[in-house]
């Protein structure tokens, strides 16, 4: 019942963003983008994406060996997938980076390791988006004026920052070490700063993070291209790195609604016509739409998956760590 109702506040939330998005829109000009719409420029979006999830793979596979654990780069892919699929496909409460856990810690990791570095990851690749947010906001701000644009780009930007600069720091701080909980804690700030510093890991893991940012960037340009919209590589990455940063916030079924009235906002305030923001929002909601069910195809064909599905409908927590 609970995941139920939770499904359907995210439920609600997308639909309401998603009629404030389409609300302000033209649509005789949404109908002239799509009429002239260029399939072979969907077609590469959606290799790049494929390819994106090969990068995040290779960073998982090397946060999980920090982790203490082992992971083949062909498992590492085919759970990656997966946890793509549970992401962008199913609405459940079943999300990927769970999705993930589960299936790491059945392959023989244990809970505490295959959580660690499903949240690891997950913190590696917001971290690295914050960055590139916040090292971007004096071009960021020639291109928005508006003053709302610009506080919400200085607080979610700077603000992501500093919050990842502040779980850093905890590992530092040893009075935590006498709760259990507040222990985890600290030891994932431990592991994060490993991660991030390794000579051995911390350059591979950060380029491998910045790949990552820049295709979806890349992703949301071609998709530009594909409706021959006004949209350079430079306000693509100005404009929709910000808008995923918002995204994920877990308020909504896959992004849905936020995404798009982010990125019609973003276009509004930067001077561009708000249909060309929501198009391109719902072709890129479309692409990973797309890798997701890849991802299904290879549920299907997992006995992993079949096993997270039976053990989240019975909704039994999982084993102890």
């Amino acid at each position: 019942m609970r995941q139920l109702v939770l499904i359907a506040v995210k439920l609600t939330v997308s639909v309401a963003l998603l009629y404030f998005a389409v609300s302000r829109m033209n649509f005789s000009t949404i109908g002239d983008r799509l009429s002239n719409l260029e399939p072979g420029w969907i077609l590469a979006a959606i290799v790049i994406a494929l390819t994106q999830i090969g990068i995040g793979t290779f960073r998982w596979q090397r946060i999980v060996l920090v982790c203490g654990a082992a992971l083949p780069p062909l498992q590492a892919f085919r759970f990656y997938l997966i946890a793509a699929f549970f992401n962008q496909v199913l609405p459940s409460t079943v999300g990927g980076d769970a999705a993930r856990i589960w299936l790491l810690a059945s392959a023989g990791a244990g809970w505490w390791k295959a959580a660690y570095s499903v949240l690891l990851d997950r913190f590696v690749g917001l971290l690295t988006l914050a960055t590139l947010v916040t090292a971007g906001l004096y071009w960021s701000f020639a291109l928005i004026e508006n003053p709302v644009g610009r506080l919400v780009l200085l607080v979610i930007g700077l603000g992501s920052l500093a919050g990842g600069v502040a779980f850093l720091a905890l590992g530092m701080w040893r009075l935590l070490e006498q709760w259990s909980l507040t222990r985890r804690l600290a030891e994932m700030a431990v592991l994060a700063r490993q991660i991030l510093f390794s000579r051995r890991t911390g350059l591979l893991i950060v380029v491998s993070s910045l790949l990552i940012h820049l295709t979806t960037v890349l992703i949301a340009w071609s998709l530009a291209q594909a409706v021959a919209a006004n949209f350079g590589f430079l306000q693509a990455f100005l404009l929709v790195l910000p808008v995923i940063l918002i995204a994920t916030i877990p308020i909504s079924i896959a992004g849905w609604g936020v995404r798009e009235s982010a990125l019609v906002l973003a276009f509004s305030y930067a001077g561009l016509p708000e249909s060309d923001g929501l198009i391109i929002s719902v072709l890129l909601g479309g692409v990973l739409f797309v890798t997701g069910i890849v991802g299904g195809v290879v549920w299907l064909a997992s006995p992993e998956g079949l096993r997270i599905s039976a053990a989240w409908q019975s909704e039994q927590p999982p084993p102890r760590p």
